[in-house]
């Protein structure tokens, strides 16, 4: 009658056979732990160190960071397993613990890198709340989306037929696609502002014939606050298709103030206009004089167009800057005996023969500005 091998005894003999192979295995394994071990240290070392940063050295270390004990543990088993000959039973319980441990760590790597790379490309200061909320729901996403894919290769592996299973997580996914797109629009909007960074929040933009200081860049909409005051909300998606003018990014302002002289002016006076027009720009600190030709024969006046350039973008000094020169040309003119134009318009009258009255005698001169009739 043959005796029943025990369970140790069966481990003994296998030890036996496997004497040398199980050596090299175990250092091989342990070897790879400490190295992981050390990677992970170093990585949230790192971490700890400076959290806010998104260099690609800080995106690396939190990846390593994440690096789990049981992955280290079931991967060190598995190469233990595949230096020696387990039984198979335990061979493949080996196998399926190591596929479901790298797929669950490949995904939380996946995840970590993604979100470093986001954050990267962010680069917004802390307290960005609609930055914040992307990444929120960016995690969200990407964590399904990885998580996913983790759960279809393990049962991939364990002889599931994830065919249909894929199939219905496509169709699953394109109707939420349509039923939502509104929706996600706004957010991949939302989104392009964030990273690609048209305007920021504080920034003032100006939009068709709208003005306003962006306060707040949600997922859905962009609130702005508008120079009279009024909260104005726009969706993102609709803000985006517009022709977007970012006055905050501006170097400079170039300004410009037109005026009409009477055509009764002489042209002596007329040349005179561009030299009082500069000193006028040139008195106020910051403002650069560009041009003022005369731009056309009005139907009522002499037109010019006065051009400078403005170094700040403050618009109370911007303000403050063109009354000043408007009262510079005010006075000039007055002191040069030029005049300006307002809306006027001469009737001319025939007599009884046909010829041509004139409002004036013609060997006379002109009338003052009180006696012509606006």
């Amino acid at each position: 009658m043959n005796e029943r091998i025990t369970w140790p005894e069966r481990v003994g003999v296998w030890v036996a056979q496997n004497h040398d192979e199980l050596i090299i295995g175990l250092l091989v394994a342990i070897g790879l732990v400490a190295i992981m071990l050390v990677l992970r240290s170093i990585g949230q070392r790192i971490v700890a160190k400076d959290p806010t940063t998104h260099s690609w050295r800080s995106v690396i270390a939190r990846v390593l960071a994440k690096t789990s004990l049981a992955f280290m543990i079931i991967a060190a088993a598995d190469i233990v397993g595949s230096y020696t000959e387990p039984p198979p039973r335990i061979g493949r319980i080996l196998d399926v613990a190591f596929v479901i441990a790298a797929a669950l760590q490949a995904a939380v790597w996946g995840r970590e890198l993604i979100m470093g790379i986001v954050g990267r490309h962010a680069g917004e200061g802390a307290g960005e709340t609609a930055l914040d909320n992307a990444r929120a729901v960016i995690r969200v996403l990407v964590s399904v989306a990885l998580f996913a894919i983790a759960a279809v290769v393990i049962l991939d592996n364990l002889g599931v037929n994830v065919t249909a299973l894929v199939a219905g997580l496509g169709i699953g996914g394109i109707a939420i696609g349509l039923a939502a797109q509104g929706i996600f629009s706004d957010l991949f909007a939302a989104l392009a502002i964030l990273f690609d960074k048209p305007f920021r929040r504080g920034d003032t933009i100006r939009y068709n014939d709208s003005t306003g200081t962006v306060e707040r860049i949600g997922l859905k909409t962009t609130r702005l606050r508008a120079l009279s005051g009024e909260q104005m909300v726009m969706a993102n998606t609709k803000l985006l298709d517009q022709e977007i003018h970012n006055l905050t990014e501006a170097k400079g302002r170039r300004m410009t103030l037109p005026f009409g002289l009477i055509y009764q002016t002489s042209p002596e006076l007329l040349a005179k206009v561009p030299d009082i027009a500069k000193a006028a720009v040139d008195a106020r600190k910051g403002c650069t004089f560009i041009r003022c030709p005369l731009t056309n024969f009005g139907d009522w006046a002499l037109t010019y167009e006065l051009v400078y350039d403005e170094k700040t973008l403050d618009p109370n000094i911007m303000a403050g800057d063109r009354s000043a020169i408007m009262m510079q040309l005010i006075t000039e003119f007055a002191a040069q005996d030029i005049e300006f134009a307002y809306p006027t318009q001469t009737t001319f009258t025939a007599a009884p023969d046909g010829t041509m009255i004139m409002p004036y005698p013609l060997h006379s001169p002109a009338p003052s500005r009180a006696s012509r009739k606006p």
